[in-house]
């Protein structure tokens, strides 16, 4: 069976489905206000033929129970006062049920524009890390932020201006055959130049607008990169070349909004003059037809009233379509992205098993091999390691130490081989019942812009959710000395205290700035927070001086005996106390065992600790020195 192809509408139209029936009631009300409009031109006809050219009524007409009323004579004050009072009634009935229904409308696309934040930022935290990498930040940003607040405008403003405009054309026909079809000639003749015209433009707008969203992510990416890198830029002392860089997105972007404005000025000039062709046309037919008696001078101009509102909605339409390939390119783009399939999906069938089934966790790597891009990262790997066995990993830059680490949490999948956790496959647990095993510090340090005690509390649910105020009421009834006593395993309680506001300090982005090293004690305390069975410290202690990283991994030892350790690490000396230790070479183990062993061997793993030790001996040697001659 053929699968229908998804379209940005019915894409769209998913989330959209539960706004219908107040969409439905938004659109009865504009329908309402389109028929109102409509009867307009008939009761300007009647001014003019019966009020003021005191024309004998004939008694037809939706309104011919006005002239049949002895109380409201023609040419007379009294049918002049009536006829006024319906116009205005009419007129206050279309400007109330349009208010009302665009207020609906805004509503809804809000409502939507919400709705697909939601969807698209769900999805972003659903796709693993690789996939991920294939799109840029600002592409990333335009997705989950601009483009949603364009494609709702999709269904709120520009579907029901298309529906409006077909339900007036349908009314303004019925009506305009009745009183003279030879009216219809004109908009029947224009329809094919219409419907060709916005063709042309359409395909061209649509490439216009597609340069111009390529040009905002350009935009949004050099904003974004030079925020963050700004030290970077300026210790470079290359603000000139950034500063460039940013001319050249600023100016793509100005010339690509430039092409769209021009052609948009192109649409407009080409169907104003369709549309001053069909009033003059209708004009020129309506005055044969009122010298030849067929009708009134009223119904002239509510003819040719008429006849321009069905030229005016099919400008309308085109108009609408022309405007609608920014919101379908939009559209495009968030469907291409929620349709982007994980490299890691949650395959986790085992719903029933909760993290907390998985409190001694035996993790077992078996043949475990990983490629990326064609290139092998993990080759082979085969480690067996019982609850609470410390493993300390080693090797060279690029030798797979982080990816064997992040292969546990399913960061990325496993070409082939499997790991076991309790003996079954770790694609078996759902994604969050398989990370909640492991308190994972990443070898970059990422501080949310909030307090210290909301960072470390982070692994919480009931306080991330929460704002500063609210936290810091909440925290009262949680054990502050359990925070407290993470920072201190970490070795952060000390600098925390001599901050300005203690725990309460804001840090991050907004905040002041903390070294690398008070970024990595407050990452630690915060895994050390979230007690997990399982620590994994991915080379997460390198900007630690070795006195320090000595006394927080004694703590962790002293503390946290029971638990297992992955410590990942340049230096051997973080290692060097590990139950086993496993030295790895472009993506497999080269030598394993435990510090004595390996020492024995005389491998690649004595080589680099005997190198690390003869340049940790000459920095007191130097320093001395340096002393001494300051002495003298």
């Amino acid at each position: 069976m053929k699968t229908r192809k998804t379209t940005p509408v019915s894409f769209g139209m998913k989330y959209y489905r539960r706004n219908l029936p107040a969409a439905a009631a938004a659109q009865l009300m504009s329908f309402t206000a389109t028929v109102a409009d409509l009867l307009l031109p008939l009761l300007l006809e009647m001014f003019i033929d019966y009020v003021v050219c005191a024309n004998t009524g004939d008694g037809s007409g939706i309104f011919s129970f006005i002239l049949n009323d002895a109380r409201y004579p023609v040419h007379s004050f009294p049918l002049f006062r009536h006829l006024a009072l319906f116009y205005f009634g009419l007129l206050f009935i279309r400007i109330v049920l349009i208010y009302g229904k665009n207020v609906v409308n805004q509503n809804l696309g809000l409502r939507l524009e919400t709705d697909l934040r939601l969807a698209t930022y769900r999805k972003l935290m659903q796709l693993d890390s690789e996939t991920i990498s294939g799109f840029n930040t600002g592409e990333l940003i335009q997705t989950i932020n601009s483009d949603t607040i364009m494609y709702k405008d999709m269904f709120c403003r520009m579907i029901p201006n298309i529906v409006d405009s077909l339900f007036a054309m349908c009314i303004s026909i019925i009506v305009l055959a009745k009183i003279s079809p030879w009216l219809l000639v004109l908009p029947v003749l224009l329809t094919p130049v219409f419907v060709y015209e916005l063709n042309k433009f359409k395909q061209t707008a649509r490439q216009n607008y597609q340069t111009i969203r390529a040009n905002d992510s350009r935009m949004n990416l050099t904003v974004q990169e030079n925020i963050e890198a700004v030290r970077l830029v300026r210790s470079f002392t290359n603000e000139a070349v950034e500063e460039k860089k940013f001319d050249d997105a600023n100016m793509s972007l100005k010339n690509a909004h430039l092409a769209q404005i021009r052609l948009s000025a192109k649409f407009d000039a080409v169907f104003s003059c369709i549309k001053q062709a069909a009033y003059i046309g209708t004009i020129a037919v309506s005055a044969v037809l009122v010298i030849n008696g067929s009708f009134k001078v009223g119904y002239l101009v509510a003819c040719t009233n008429y006849v321009m509102k069905i030229v005016n909605y099919v400008t309308q339409i085109n108009s609408t379509f022309f405007q609608m390939q920014q919101q379908m390119v939009s559209g495009v783009k968030m469907m291409n992205f929620m349709n982007t399939p994980s490299k890691v999906p949650d395959t986790g069938t085992d719903k029933d098993v909760r993290p907390v089934q998985i409190g001694f966790p035996h993790i077992e790597f078996v043949n475990a091999t990983l490629s990326i891009g064609g290139k092998t990262v993990l080759n082979n790997i085969n480690l067996d390691v019982p609850y609470g066995r410390k493993i300390g990993i080693t090797g060279s830059t690029g030798s797979g130490k982080s990816m064997l680490l992040e292969s546990l949490v399913r960061n990325y999948e496993l070409t082939s081989g499997t790991i076991l956790l309790d003996g079954k496959d770790i694609r078996a647990y759902p994604l969050r019942t398989l990370r909640s095993v492991y308190s994972y510090v990443f070898q970059e340090s990422f501080l949310f812009s909030n307090t210290v005690t909301s960072n470390i509390r982070y692994a919480d649910d009931t306080t991330t959710a929460l704002d500063d105020s609210t936290l810091n009421r909440e925290i009262s009834r949680i054990e502050r000395g359990q925070i407290v006593s993470a920072a201190k395993h970490a070795q952060a309680h000390n600098f925390i205290m001599g901050l300005q506001q203690e725990y309460d300090t804001i840090v991050g982005e907004r905040g002041i700035g903390l070294s690398g090293g008070q970024k990595q004690r407050l990452s630690i305390a915060r895994a050390l927070m979230k007690n997990s069975p399982v620590l994994v410290f991915d080379d997460s202690t390198s900007a630690l001086d070795v006195e320090t990283e000595r006394k927080l991994l004694a703590d962790i030892k002293q503390y946290y005996p029971e638990k297992t350790l992955f410590i990942s690490a340049h230096r051997i000396s973080s290692v060097k106390d590990c139950d086993e230790i496993i030295y790895m070479k472009d993506g497999a183990i080269a030598e394993r065992g435990t510090f004595d062993e390996l020492m024995k061997q005389g491998g690649h793993f004595a080589s680099v600790y005997a190198v690390q030790e003869a340049q940790q001996k000459s920095v007191p040697d130097y320093n001395l020195s340096a002393a001494a001659a300051g002495g003298r």
